[in-house]
């Protein structure tokens, strides 16, 4: 495997990475949200999705960001009668987010993205290293 196959892997892992940790984002961001509407459904959780395909040109497999998921678990249910989106009940659906679940994906996810920088910076290395031995 050349340099630049290995950066475009690398890369290809880094945008994966950083699409994931968006979705993360976004997830904690409306961890405590609720429905507009009394009885609607809150915010749901997204989960990211990637996909690999293999590049005929690079002669390697690279990963792309897909379409979040939704988490079709079930929403929180919380008893606060005088909250406006509270149903017959008195009962308010939450999001279906676990904030610490969500801080440990987006923990991964940063770990992953430094390993794929890791690489680019190896690779990088390497590359110059390459170089200075070619001018001697």
């Amino acid at each position: 495997m050349d340099f630049a196959t290995s950066m475009i892997i690398a890369a290809s892992g880094m945008r994966a990475q950083s699409d994931r940790m968006r979705v993360i984002a976004q997830n904690i961001a409306n961890a405590n949200s609720t429905a507009a509407a009394p009885g609607a459904e809150p915010y749901r959780r997204k989960i990211a999705t990637v996909t690999s395909e293999f590049d005929r040109e690079l002669g390697a497999t690279v990963v792309k960001p897909a379409m979040p998921q939704p988490d079709m678990t079930e929403f929180r249910k919380q008893y606060d009668p005088g909250n406006p989106a509270a149903d017959k009940t008195g009962y308010v659906k939450l999001p279906n987010v676990n904030s610490l679940v969500e801080i440990m994906d987006m923990r991964e996810a940063q770990r992953s993205y430094e390993a794929d920088l890791t690489v680019m910076d190896a690779t990088k290395s390497m590359l110059a290293r390459t170089v200075d031995l070619l001018r001697r």
